[in-house]
């Protein structure tokens, strides 16, 4: 029996960087091609950690190149992909929406439709040896709109999308889910909450309020900082991946969420305790927040119920938002300050 070989799209970003590391360990004699754009967001470095290792390739390309697609499924003959590959800044989107919809609309039908192309003969007709291929697409909790102060995000939830990152990533979701409709094709989608956690980008919330904690500049907050987000560490939404596209059932969407619905003000207050307690300076580091004007069509709230994957899949979170924080505080430290 060929070992298994499968396509990691964004795996040098934030989630991917951290996912395909924890893939490898835990799926040995698993071949792992790893295509990534390297655009601001992907940072090679975050994966030494595999770079050697004779499992793992890595790609720099586009997922937007058909002929690429084509070529890397013609040369691994992928049994799976696993497609992190996004625009995913809502601020940028706002900026400059044609990005996102190059890549979260077109990349992801590139992917899927190649990948149809190479495991199928017809529609519901799997080409022999390629039953068990399997599609993962990766999504956000943004599809779903806003939340007033109750209530959660189901997979049952309608989709509202607000910001152009989110419609267009709403739009991969749909694309997905008509592979499975019209063509019998086995995907998984899996909707997450914010996650946060080593590796994640400096632009983001949380590195944000540490890099500039840290610099002594002023730390920005939206508003009045009462936005809530449901956050998940990365290492668990990383377990929870893992086991959707092991065992989760074809045309299935599952929400994987932390159960840790936090404000900005809650956040921001809590790494600066932490900071004053483990780095202390003459002034605590609270006298920093200043709020900056609210972004435009800013969500209010996010959370996930998360009790589809659990009960179905026998996920749960390891860490709380508490446990979390002090591993995301000390990874960060140690690039900050090295």
């Amino acid at each position: 029996m060929k070992n298994k070989s499968i396509l990691i799209t964004g795996g040098a970003g934030f989630i991917g960087s951290n996912f395909v590391p924890y893939f490898i360990e835990a799926n040995p004699n698993t071949k792992v091609v790893n295509i990534d754009k390297l655009t601001y967001a992907g940072e090679l470095s975050n994966l030494k950690e595999v770079e050697n290792n004779p499992d793992y390739t890595f790609v720099e390309g586009d997922i937007c190149d058909r002929k690429l697609i084509e070529s890397l499924f013609d040369k691994h003959q992928f049994d799976g992909v696993i497609h992190f590959a996004a625009e995913s800044h809502v601020d940028n989107s706002i900026k400059n929406p044609g990005a996102f919809i190059d890549t979260n609309i077109t990349g992801t039908f590139n992917l899927i439709d190649v990948a149809k192309s190479f495991w199928m003969d017809a529609p519901f007709k799997y080409k022999e040896g390629c039953e068990n291929n399997k599609f993962h697409h990766i999504s956000t909790d943004e599809v779903y709109g806003t939340l007033g102060e109750t209530g959660l995000f189901t997979e049952s939830t309608p989709y509202a999308p607000n910001s152009p990152y989110s419609a267009s990533k709403a739009s991969s979701d749909f694309i997905v889910r008509s592979y499975f409709h019209t063509y019998g094709m086995n995907v998984v989608t899996t909707n997450c909450s914010n996650n946060y956690g080593p590796k994640q980008h400096d632009e983001k919330l949380i590195p944000t309020i540490i890099r500039k904690a840290l610099s002594r500049e002023n730390i920005p907050i939206y508003g009045d900082g009462k936005n809530i987000r449901d956050w998940l560490y990365v290492l668990d939404h990383c377990k929870g991946i893992d086991l959707v596209f092991q065992t989760g059932k074809a045309g299935e969407t599952y929400n994987i969420g932390g159960r840790n619905e936090r404000n900005n003000l809650y956040i921001v207050d809590a790494i600066c305790s932490i900071l004053d307690e483990i780095k202390p300076s003459d002034k605590s580091y609270k006298d920093q927040i200043t709020f900056v004007t609210d972004r435009p069509g800013h969500d209010f709230r996010y959370a996930i119920d998360a009790s589809k994957i659990e009960n179905e899949l026998g996920w749960k979170a390891d860490e709380n938002f508490e446990t979390g924080i002090k591993k995301t505080i000390d990874w960060y430290l140690k690039k900050y300050t090295e």
